[in-house]
């Protein structure tokens, strides 16, 4: 049977802005990418959603950025790689500290928005963030971005990864996703998102906005969290995916 994981990107708020429906998605997915306090999120918010992975039993995920609240991290800087290696080890052990505290721990590690981005088009600063996380959790998983430089920098570390596609962003045809500038780069309609994820999985491959292929291995699906619609695209997707089989479980199970 196949087995394809469910993220999603939350504890992004801030304060008293709050960002996305953490504890709606919490019931959808199966593991949760948690904001560290650079691109989002704050102490109580990072506490306040790890408690509730631990109670609903779902794997919780660090989820570094750049330095950059106001634009939140999906602008992008120029960071040498001592810096970014640090930029993860003390986002990271936030995380790590902050899941202790609720009876649970990281199990996985993904990039956010713009470091994601340069790790992709980068393999070195890819490289130097997985180092960094190499050092303090040898055996995490780490998601990236399928079928990328991001994948092949941690093949070459021999990183214990989880290859991810997204089922809200369209695919350019060189397998990264479209700037969310051009139109149609972000996908709004939930049966849409759905019908593209059960494709993708069915096919083993990323089916690009002209409708190319390309073969991929496929452990995770992203929803962002941040969207209107998430709660809609993380339950249609869900449930397209089990109408054809696909156990969606956990990545200790994928």
């Amino acid at each position: 049977m196949t087995r394809v994981d469910l993220n999603a990107d939350m504890g992004e708020s801030f304060g008293s802005w709050t960002m996305g429906n953490d504890r709606a998605l919490l019931d959808i997915v199966t593991s949760a990418n948690i904001a560290c306090g650079f691109h989002a999120g704050d102490p109580d918010v990072m506490a306040d959603t790890m408690k509730a992975a631990v109670q609903r039993k779902v794997g919780i995920g660090a989820h570094p950025g750049l330095p950059d609240l106001q634009g939140f991290g999906r602008r992008e800087m120029a960071v040498d790689a001592k810096t970014l290696g640090n930029m993860v080890r003390y986002q990271l052990g936030a995380a790590m500290a902050m899941a202790a505290s609720a009876g649970g721990r990281v199990t996985h590690f993904k990039l956010h928005g713009a470091l994601s981005h340069m790790a992709v088009a980068d393999e070195d600063i890819a490289t130097a963030c997985f180092r960094a996380v190499q050092e303090i959790s040898p055996d995490i998983v780490i998601m990236v971005i399928a079928s990328t430089g991001m994948q092949r920098a941690a093949e070459r570390l021999n990183c214990n990864l989880a290859a991810e596609i997204f089922a809200d962003r369209a695919y350019l045809d060189d397998g990264t996703l479209m700037g969310r500038s051009l139109p149609g780069s972000v996908i709004h309609d939930a049966e849409l998102a759905a019908l593209r994820m059960r494709e993708m999985v069915s096919e083993g491959a990323i089916i690009t906005a002209t409708g190319a292929r390309i073969p991929t291995k496929i452990d995770t699906i992203c929803v962002h969290g941040d969207t209107p619609e998430a709660i809609a695209i993380a339950q249609a997707v869900r449930d397209g995916l089990l109408m054809d089989g696909v156990r969606v479980a956990g990545l200790a199970e994928v």
